[in-house]
């Protein structure tokens, strides 16, 4: 089956990702099976862990899986590169109907105790968002005290301003964006802007 091909009966499949030289893949899957898991599929992620890089093994992921499907992962923190992102991810499996099972934390959203534990992952994640708020703005205020610019501006690479659009189409928290590429939210809504209004209109 190739990855643009989608099946009818649940499946059972495994995300794997690796983001350093010391980790390896043969050890998450030894992992996946030592747990008694034969996926129908394996996805693998060599890419870098880094912020914004793109991530193709997992879009395909995400886009293969169907309602009732159980997607496993070694660890919850295979699926994202922060809490918000995981957060975001295992809300978006829950909603569409997929389980989800991490071996290390022993998730499985199947379950109650897996359901609970997901509901605390989203409460974290939306503390670590406002706590980024609080800092930044606390950040701001100093700065004004001192007679300088609220904020230090930072000029976007075009790359980067590609990734922080593509990562906003996916999902990702305007506020969350800010903290990424370490920019103020305004210098967001201003890229995101201009790129909207730099797109070709369809025909």
């Amino acid at each position: 089956m190739s990855s643009t091909e989608h099946h009818t009966a649940a499946h059972v499949v495994a995300y794997c990702r690796v983001s350093t030289a010391s980790q390896s893949v043969e050890q998450q899957r030894d992992q996946i099976t030592a747990a008694g898991i034969v996926p129908q599929r394996v996805f693998i992620e060599t890419a870098s862990g880094s912020a914004g890089t793109a991530r193709p093994e997992w879009e395909q992921c995400a886009d293969h899986l169907r309602p009732g499907d159980m997607l496993v992962v070694v660890a919850l923190d295979r699926l994202g590169r922060s809490v918000a992102e995981v957060a975001r991810i295992v809300a978006d499996l829950t909603e569409r109907g997929v389980i989800l099972r991490a071996l290390r934390e022993s998730v499985d959203t199947s379950t109650s105790s897996g359901r609970m534990i997901v509901s605390v992952m989203a409460a974290v994640a939306e503390l670590e968002l406002e706590l980024g708020r609080e800092r930044r703005a606390a950040s701001r205020a100093a700065r004004v005290a001192r007679g300088l610019p609220a904020t230090r501006p930072r000029r976007l690479s075009a790359a980067d301003e590609a990734r922080l659009v593509r990562l906003r189409d996916q999902g990702e928290p305007v506020e969350e964006l800010c903290s990424i590429f370490r920019v103020s939210r305004s210098t967001v809504m201003r890229t995101l802007r201009r790129h909207r209004e730099s797109a070709p209109v369809a025909a």
